[in-house]
């Protein structure tokens, strides 16, 4: 049966950027590159010509680009592109002036705020010129910890245009949890706001940012940004705190000094989720991460001038530093700060009617929350401007397609795209120019080398495997902090197959090119030896109306692993025989016999990380009562309690 849902028209295909893009390709170099699958292997079998003519599309601003694309592109890790390049990420994010808008941010119902182009290059002019001042130079940490405000950007921008690293966030971590992060690398400069609003209400963040101040060796300056108050009391915070305003008062905007370096001076540090010990701090380049993004901004999601990119993200998520490099393609931001369902579910369509938004990013999660409250946007808002929908952070259940062209708008290409903080962007997602088909993501994204290993490291299709990357792309980390032999940074990604890169998600390529998604291979459940990605038994548990949202792990039973799925249910529902056995029959009936849980518990709340994501390894060390090593990269780590000791696991 065809499960294809959206075919762009030729019209609409030709005034994509891909189609451009493909054109330029066969005058320059002369290839036969008539669809997305010629491009696609074009560009990892001549990965040189690929990466140089994307360079060049995209008019990278650079001192010099030099004559190599890639040395040793047969290493992982140790392939390096353009490794004679000088740049500036923040010049190539800052190259208009005008008085068009850069930046709109709207926080929940209390703030309005837009910046054009021209102020917000003044901005970064007048603070960059402050943290100089301040002694920042190449190399130096920057942290902020920070709602998604446009002076989050800023920053981002200042210290770059320096050549410091920044690394972020946000302000609803704990303590524990920022300093898990922070404190590994020594930042100069904390920039951080006065709190933040969640659901209405004001959070402030003063003291958490008394107590991570005090534990920050080396840290020389605190910028505090009022937010949730007129005039943030900072006299508590030390006399090297001081007001952004403040700060920035005796600098005057003028041209920005752009400091250049080398092709991957460091540019971010990211951190992996860390609820199985301390996060990594993953160190990533200014020029392999500009790259990447332009790549899958230009080509994947189709980004143009002028065009109102959007994406529902906190800035501890890697997906802020993604929409934040939009701006290279003389794009407007569109920042949304608080609850997404504050003062009511429709926020995020006001915001796209009131913009013009023409990309909306959310998380899987987002558009399951959707489903569950009942609402039609189609219906209640225009989204006249709207021509892709992007979701990542999980799986998106066939489900879940429906209801983007049923209740969104069915005239967009829905991408569901993957990747993470690892790579700082993505392996597959979008494709302008192709069909989506329900519940699969539509293709290996450009320049990416990507391929499904079994166990014995053999490419496989249409059959369940490990996600890999045989060859390099620019984006690779240029290691983990305070890791000076790479050891730790060889052992997370090439320890399994040799010279390859294995991501750690349990995928499958479908016959026609497209990507599925199971989950964490980490995660994957093993009863009687069958291994089962988690993401298929949530494509049918959660399809369920009494459903809110669940979680599944594998526990340890008689000599072999026994399937537990942990439901929250509706309001004022309780699990009972006739549900329990409705939920087995709907997995029973649309996997297969072996994905029924042995077990189905209900529980109040399931944790999930402050990206959203749910923890089902700290579930797992739970049941079988053993530690949970960082509780603090949790969003609500009480919720771990709720699976301590349960009777029903112990029959």
């Amino acid at each position: 049966m065809d499960q294809t849902l959206w075919q762009p028209d030729r019209r609409r295909i030709e005034s994509t950027n891909l189609f451009r893009f493909m054109h330029m390709l066969r005058e320059r170099w002369g290839v036969d590159v008539e669809d997305y699958a010629t491009l696609h292997r074009f560009s990892v079998e001549d990965m040189e010509k690929f990466w140089l003519s994307l360079w060049d599309y995209a008019g990278v601003v650079a001192e010099t680009r030099g004559e190599r694309i890639l040395v040793d592109g047969d290493r992982m890790p140790g392939g390096r592109f353009f490794p004679d390049a000088r740049l500036n990420f923040a010049e190539n994010l800052l190259k208009r002036r005008d008085d068009e808008d850069a930046i709109v941010f709207w926080g929940e119902n209390r703030a309005r705020r837009r910046l054009s182009w021209r102020e917000l290059y003044e901005q970064v002019s007048r603070l960059a010129q402050a943290l100089e001042a301040d002694g920042v130079k190449h190399g130096d940490r920057v942290a902020a910890f920070m709602p998604n405000l446009p002076e989050t950007v800023i920053a981002m921008l200042a210290a770059a245009s320096l050549g410091a690293v920044f690394t972020s966030c946000s302000p609803d971590f704990g303590v524990r949890g920022v300093l898990d992060r922070f404190g590994q690398v020594t930042p100069k400069v904390l920039i951080a706001a006065d709190g933040y609003f969640y659901n209405g209400k004001a959070h402030s963040a003063l003291d958490k940012l008394r107590a991570i101040a005090a534990e920050l060796p080396g840290l020389e300056r605190i910028v505090v940004i009022p937010y949730v108050s007129e005039r943030a009391e900072i006299e508590a915070l030390g006399a090297w705190a001081i007001r952004f305003d403040d700060y920035l008062a005796f600098y005057h905007a003028r041209e920005i000094p752009f400091v250049r370096l080398p092709f991957n001076a460091p540019l971010y540090i990211l951190y992996s989720s860390g609820t199985t010990g301390v996060p990594k701090c993953i160190v990533h380049g200014a020029g392999g991460t500009l790259l990447k993004h332009l790549e899958e901004h230009l080509l994947q999601c189709d980004v143009r001038p002028n065009d109102r990119v959007f994406y529902f993200t906190t800035c501890g998520w890697m997906m802020w530093n993604w929409l934040a490099s939009a701006l290279a393609c003389g794009a407007t931001l569109l920042l949304y700060d608080g609850s997404p369902f504050y003062p009511s579910g429709e926020v995020l369509f006001d915001l796209a009617d009131a913009e013009g938004m023409t990309h909306f990013g959310t998380s899987a999660k987002y558009i399951d929350a959707l489903v569950k409250a009942g609402l039609e946007p189609k219906r209640s808002h225009r989204l006249t401007a709207l021509r892709t929908v992007l979701s990542t952070g999980s799986p998106l259940a066939p489900s879940g397609f429906d209801y983007v062209y049923e209740k969104l708008k069915s005239e967009v290409c829905l991408s569901s795209i993957s990747g993470g903080a690892d790579l700082i962007g993505c392996f597959v997602g979008g494709n302008p120019i192709g069909p989506v088909r329900r519940g699969e993501i539509q293709a290996k994204v450009l320049g990416m080398a990507v391929d499904i290993f079994d166990e014995n490291g053999r490419s496989i299709v249409g059959h369940k495997g490990e996600l890999v990357s045989t060859r390099p792309f620019p984006s690779m980390p240029l290691g983990f902090w305070n890791d000076s032999d790479g050891s730790k940074y060889r052992a997370a990604y090439f320890s399994i197959y040799p010279n390859v890169w294995r991501h750690g998600d349990w995928a499958e390529i479908t016959p026609q090119g497209g990507i599925v998604i199971y989950g964490r291979s980490d995660a994957v459940l093993n009863p009687g030896g069958v291994r089962i990605g988690t993401a298929e038994i949530y494509r049918q548990v959660e399809r369920l109306d009494e459903i809110v949202e669940s979680l599944v792990v594998g526990q340890d039973w008689e000599n072999d692993v026994r399937i537990v799925l942990f439901v929250r249910l509706r309001q004022g529902l309780t699990l009972d025989d006739t549900l329990t056995e409705k939920i087995r029959k709907q997995i029973r009936d649309n996997a297969s016999p072996r994905h029924v849980p042995a077990k189905i518990v209900q529980v109040a709340d399931i944790p999930r990380t402050f990206s959203g994501k749910i923890v089902e390894l700290a579930v797992r060390e739970i049941i079988h009562g053993r530690p949970v090593k960082n509780r603090d990269a949790l969003a609500n780590p009480e919720a771990l309690e709720l699976f301590r000791n349960l009777p029903e696991l112990a029959r």
